[in-house]
């Protein structure tokens, strides 16, 4: 039986850091940075500290975990599975895994026509 295709996902690395935010902070949510103040990374917060708005799209669930992008961003990303991984460095300055010692990163590949299809794309 196929995998479910899903438009995010997340390495077990990225499973194991969400888990630890989770234990620490409650319920949480991502939001994929357009490219401001902190780059294009996906910027994790306590779920209430951050309010999604009217164009943000959602692209799914890591680690149980909403995951959400701007709408002009999924624009630009739509033909494309988001796969979040976690880095040594810093996160974002507003974003949970800030202190950690590592980061999110976001990391991608293009789906296949066959993909998009079975997507709705």
């Amino acid at each position: 039986m196929p995998q479910p295709l899903h438009r995010v996902t997340a390495t077990p690395a990225a499973l194991d850091l969400i888990e630890r935010l989770r234990a620490d902070n409650g319920d949480i949510l991502f939001h994929q940075s357009g490219g401001c103040c902190d780059g294009s990374a996906p910027m994790c917060y306590p779920q209430g500290d951050f309010l999604v708005g009217d164009n943000d799209v959602k692209l799914g669930e890591i680690g149980g975990a909403p995951f959400y992008i701007g709408a002009a961003q999924f624009e630009y990303w739509k033909h494309t599975q988001l796969i979040i991984d976690v880095v040594p460095g810093q996160g974002g300055m507003f974003s949970l895994d800030n202190g950690t010692g590592v980061r999110f990163l976001t990391r991608s590949r293009l789906f296949t026509d066959e993909e998009l299809s079975a997507l709705g794309a």
